[in-house]
């Protein structure tokens, strides 16, 4: 089972991917963002090449809940990814995963312009990781072991 991650944001894209056990999650890209349809293309191409079965959607959650603009666009790009490839599309809390990877890149005395460039693959990362660690504590009831 390979399962790829993916933070989407307005400028860039980062992209985690599982091992094939659905264990642990890498960073794999960050994907500048073109356009809507070049960037669900690109990403479509990866999902191919890695033999995907999953795709986890970090959703944008306000803290208080609510859905805001983010989660829309969000929602858009996963059900257009659904409908040109043959996976399942996951969305996932991705509350605080951005501020938790930041404050990893800090820790390890990352510049602010390095940062920028990988902050995205991290978070992706992250979210990844909180959803492979959901799937190996779930019995086979779905309850949490």
């Amino acid at each position: 089972m390979r399962v790829l991650g993916l933070d989407v944001g307005e400028k860039r894209i980062g992209i985690a991917i599982s091992d094939e056990l659905g264990i642990t999650s890498r960073g794999l890209m960050v994907l500048e963002r073109k356009g809507f349809n070049e960037d669900v293309k690109k990403v479509v191409e990866i999902a191919e090449k890695n033999c995907v079965d999953k795709i986890v959607i970090g959703l944008p959650v306000n803290m208080n809940g609510t859905y805001g603009k983010g989660v829309e666009n969000v929602k858009k790009f996963g059900e257009k990814l659904k409908s040109i490839y043959n996976a399942q599309v996951i969305y996932w809390d991705e509350r605080l995963t951005t501020v938790a990877a930041q404050k990893v890149l800090i820790d390890a005395d990352i510049s602010r312009k390095k940062r920028k460039g990988v902050i995205d693959k991290l978070a992706a990362v992250l979210i990844l990781q909180s959803f492979l660690d959901y799937l190996h504590n779930i019995d086979s009831n779905g309850k949490l072991l």
